[in-house]
């Protein structure tokens, strides 16, 4: 009986925040994004966060800001891969000097030649962001074989780009 009174304070002091500081964080994201959708999404997240680990939180408004700071970050880092992807995907093919068409940001054609595994592992790493060690667990492939493919992959991309057969 005392466990659930002790419990009960708790959820109404973790609601009691939530309701509080929401709106706010909310507001101050979107100031950040210029986006209603991305800023109660990572504010939502930034909270989710917070009571997940709420009892190891000593003050629990810098955390929160703390997790709603780095969230921008990874935000921010995402639209500038998604901007650079899409500058190399819309720009036009142009033929070098010596005839051969230049993949000059076609990404796909870049990518067509590369074996699946690597191409996947190419794609998560540096368009969706992730860590190898992240790409690891999403494909199930070891750390290390993630590496490789990841330098193989470039390796061929670079030979393709500079007219070599390698």
């Amino acid at each position: 009986m005392l466990r659930e009174a002790g419990r009960s304070v708790q959820e109404d002091a973790r609601r009691d925040f939530f309701t509080a500081n929401y709106d706010r964080l909310a507001g101050w994201v979107r100031r950040q994004v210029d986006d209603d959708e991305t800023a109660h999404d990572i504010a939502a997240e930034a909270f989710t966060r917070l009571l997940s680990r709420w009892s190891d939180s000593y003050d629990p408004h810098a955390y929160l800001y703390k997790v709603a700071v780095n969230l921008l970050r990874d935000h921010w880092r995402r639209a500038v891969r998604e901007r650079r992807a899409l500058a190399l995907a819309t720009a036009d093919q142009r033929d070098d000097a010596d005839g051969r068409p230049s993949h000059g940001g076609d990404l796909r054609a870049m990518l067509a030649p590369l074996p699946e595994h690597q191409r996947i592992a190419l794609l998560l790493h540096y368009l969706a962001g992730f860590s190898v060690r992240e790409v690891s667990a999403i494909i199930g492939r070891p750390e290390g074989t993630v590496k490789s493919d990841l330098y193989q992959a470039r390796a061929r991309i670079r030979a393709e780009l500079d007219g070599s057969d390698d």
